[in-house]
C-alpha cells in the first residue's frame, strides 16, 4: 500500500474520478509504468501511464464525455489512445502482450492479463502497478520485486534478459537511458544479453533510437550512457563514426585525452551550462573527422588539419541518417565548421574586423559557439585552463562591445541593390552583388560604419574602380 500522502492532491483527484468511471464501466484500471516508479523514488510526475483490464478505447470514449476533454488520440490496433487532461499527459492501454518477430518492426498485439501485461514490461523498475479503484486505491502489484530494484538501484529485465531484448531490441537504448538519467546500474547477465543481442538493433526504427538517443543526451552527466553504449557494442551498430573516434590520439596543449574521452568531457562539461539538445550535440560531433584527418608532423605532433570541414560535410550526413530536423542540421553542422574561429582569436591583440568576421559567420548562434569553445578546454593543467578560459572572456568582451557598436545581429549592406543601380545606372545583375560585397568588406575592416551615409559615399568614391571590376 502506497502512502497516499506521496500523491498530490490534483493528482489523487484525477485517481478517484477515473477508478470509480471504472467501477462503473465493470473494468479494472492500474497506474503502472514510470509513475509508479518516481512515486516510490519521491518524484512528481505528470505524464501518467494506465492499464485497464477490459477494453481501453471504450475506457477512454467515456471519460471523454464525461470530462470534456479534447486532444484524444488513439490506435485502435494496439487497444492504446493518450490525452491531454489539465497538465497531464494521460495514456490508456488494454492489458497486452506484444511479441516482435526475428526480423519485423511492428508487435503482434494481443490480449492479456495484469501480470502477463506487466511482465512483458521493459525492465522491473516498470513493472509495478498501482490500484486505483474505490475498494483498493494506492495498493501495489509488486510480482517481480520491482521495489527492491529500484532501492538497490539496478536495473534488470522481468523475464529473461534475452526474450525481453528480443520482443523489443529498442529496450536495449532505453536500459541505457535509465542508467543514465537514474543513475541506476544494469544488472550483469542484463548487460551480457545487451552486448550479446545489441546487433538486432538494426531492425529498430532510426526514429525510435533517435529520440531513446536524445533522452541520453539530455542527462545530467550524459558521458554515463555514452559509455555504456560503447562498452555494450549499441555505440558501433548506430553511431559508427563516434566509434572510430576511440584510441585516435590527441595530444597538445589544449587536449590530453584520445577524441573519444575527450568528446564525453567536452559534452559534459557542456551540459553544466545547458540543456539545448542542438548546442549538446555539437558537442558530440565537433572533432568527428579526425580520424580522417590524423596526420603525423615531426615538429607539431599529430596534426588534424581541415577536420572542422570535413567534419561538417560528415556531421550533415550522420544527422540525416538520424532523423533529425533541418534545424538542428543546419545548426549543428554551423557550430561543427566553426568550433575553431574563436581559438585564434585568443590573444592581447584581437582586432574588432576579426571579431566582425566571427559575430557575422555565427549570427545568433554566436553565444553558443563560445560555450561551444570553452567546454573545448580540456587540458589537466588547470593554468592552462584558467588563462585559455580568461582569453575567450576577452573575446566575448570585444564582441559585446563591437555588437553594441555595430549591430552586426541584423549585418548586410545598407546601401540595398535598387539604391546601387539607381546611383550608377546598373541592370540587375552580378555586379550588383559584387558592389554590395565591397560595401561589406569595407564595415567588417572598420573602414566604415555600418550605417548607410557613410556606405554611400564609400561607394560613390570608388564608383570608377568598381565599375571596372
Amino acid at each position: 500500500m502506497i502512502d497516499k500522502t506521496k500523491i498530490n492532491r490534483s493528482t489523487r483527484i484525477l485517481f478517484k474520478n477515473l477508478g470509480e468511471l471504472a467501477d462503473q464501466l465493470e473494468q479494472k484500471i492500474y497506474v503502472v509504468g514510470g509513475y509508479v516508479r518516481d512515486l516510490v523514488l519521491g518524484i512528481d510526475n505528470k505524464d501518467i501511464d494506465f492499464v485497464v483490464i477490459g477494453d481501453a478505447l471504450k475506457f477512454i470514449k467515456e471519460f471523454k464525455k464525461k470530462y470534456k476533454t479534447d486532444s484524444v488520440v488513439v490506435y485502435p490496433k494496439f487497444g492504446t489512445g493518450m490525452l491531454n487532461y489539465g497538465s497531464y499527459k494521460l495514456e490508456f492501454v488494454s492489458a497486452r502482450k506484444e511479441l516482435y518477430m526475428e526480423e519485423s518492426r511492428k508487435p503482434e498485439v494481443t490480449k492479456a492479463d495484469l501480470i502477463s501485461d506487466l511482465s512483458r514490461r521493459d525492465f522491473t523498475i516498470n513493472a509495478l502497478a498501482m490500484d486505483i479503484s474505490s475498494a483498493n486505491f494506492g495498493t501495489i502489484i509488486d510480482p517481480f520485486k520491482s521495489q527492491d530494484d529500484i532501492f538497490r538501484k539496478v536495473i534488470k529485465t522481468p523475464l529473461e534478459p534475452d526474450q525481453t531484448f528480443s520482443d523489443d531490441p529498442l529496450r536495449m537504448m532505453r536500459a541505457v537511458r535509465f542508467a543514465t538519467r537514474l543513475s541506476f546500474a544494469i544488472e550483469s547477465r542484463t548487460f551480457d544479453a545487451i552486448k550479446d543481442t545489441a546487433w538486432r538493433l538494426k531492425i529498430v526504427s532510426q526514429e525510435r533510437i533517435t529520440d531513446e538517443f536524445n533522452k541520453i543526451m539530455l542527462a545530467e552527466k550524459p558521458s554515463i550512457g555514452f559509455k555504456l553504449l560503447d562498452s555494450s557494442g549499441l555505440l558501433y551498430i548506430f553511431l559508427p563514426e563516434l566509434f572510430q573516434t576511440k584510441g585516435v590520439e590527441q595530444r597538445n596543449e589544449y587536449h590530453h585525452k584520445d577524441v573519444f574521452s575527450h568528446t564525453l568531457q567536452v559534452l559534459d562539461q557542456l551540459a553544466k551550462s545547458t540543456g539545448k539538445l542542438e548546442l549538446r550535440l555539437a558537442a558530440i560531433f565537433h572533432d568527428i573527422a579526425k580520424p580522417r584527418t590524423k596526420n603525423f608532423d615531426e615538429k607539431s605532433g599529430w596534426t588534424f588539419y581541415g577536420h572542422e570541414i570535413v567534419g561538417e560535410k560528415m556531421t550533415n550526413k550522420v544527422l540525416r541518417r538520424m532523423k533529425y530536423s533541418n534545424h538542428i542540421i543546419n545548426y549543428v553542422t554551423k557550430m561543427v565548421r566553426l568550433h575553431l574561429r574563436p581559438m585564434t582569436l585568443v590573444s592581447d591583440e584581437v582586432t574588432d574586423s576579426a571579431i566582425r568576421r566571427l559575430l557575422l559567420l555565427a549570427g545568433d548562434e554566436f553565444d553558443d559557439l563560445m560555450k561551444l569553445c570553452q567546454a573545448d578546454i580540456t587540458s589537466k593543467n588547470p593554468n592552462k585552463v584558467k588563462r585559455y578560459l580568461h582569453n575567450y572572456e576577452i573575446v566575448l568582451k570585444k564582441a559585446k562591445d563591437v555588437q553594441e557598436k555595430d549591430q552586426l545581429r541584423a549585418f548586410k549592406s545598407p546601401v540595398d541593390g535598387n539604391e546601387i543601380m539607381r546611383r550608377f545606372a546598373l541592370k540587375p545583375g552580378p555586379q550588383i552583388g559584387i558592389i554590395k560585397k565591397f560595401i561589406e568588406e569595407a564595415i567588417l575592416d572598420g573602414i566604415i560604419p555600418n550605417e548607410h551615409d557613410p556606405a554611400l559615399k564609400y561607394m560613390i568614391e570608388h564608383k570608377e574602380e568598381l565599375l571596372h571590376e
